[in-house]
């Protein structure tokens, strides 16, 4: 099974474009979904990818209001998006507005989606000074 993994630094372009690395894209194919993600990224996923994941959002009950929050943020953000010839995205304005991002962007590969962060953001997040605690917590999960 194919699954991105890594982090790669790149220049997103005046216009919004990035170049998508070659290993997401083998995942990702020539069209996916890119939406709001937490903790301020954008989250990227391969139309397969998005379709289970849409799956499980519509099965949340219309009634409870934080259900109908976490729909809208994340259906109402999300553009399908194609490549180019040389590998790169368009980026939407109100999604790089979202996620901050800026010329210096980072990749990151999380196993079945990939997420785009600000590269100041990613390395501010990117601390991790807690992880034995983060550790310790996952056994409680099957970690």
């Amino acid at each position: 099974m194919l699954t991105m993994l890594g982090e790669y630094v790149h220049i997103m372009d005046s216009k919004g474009r990035l170049i998508i690395p070659s290993k997401f894209r083998e995942v990702l194919g020539e069209k996916f979904i890119l939406t709001k993600g937490l903790d301020g990224c954008l989250f990227l996923y391969s139309e397969q990818e998005w379709d289970k994941f849409d799956e499980k959002l519509q099965t949340l009950p219309l009634t409870n209001s934080d259900a109908r929050k976490f729909m809208r943020f994340f259906l109402a953000g999300a553009s399908i998006c194609e490549l180019d010839k040389q590998g790169r995205v368009l980026i939407p304005p109100t999604l790089r507005d979202f996620a901050c991002l800026e010329k210096e962007v980072v990749l990151v590969g999380v196993g079945k989606r990939g997420e785009i962060w600000n590269r100041s953001a990613w390395q501010e997040t990117n601390q991790y000074k807690d992880m034995q605690d983060i550790a310790e917590s996952m056994e409680g999960l099957g970690i």
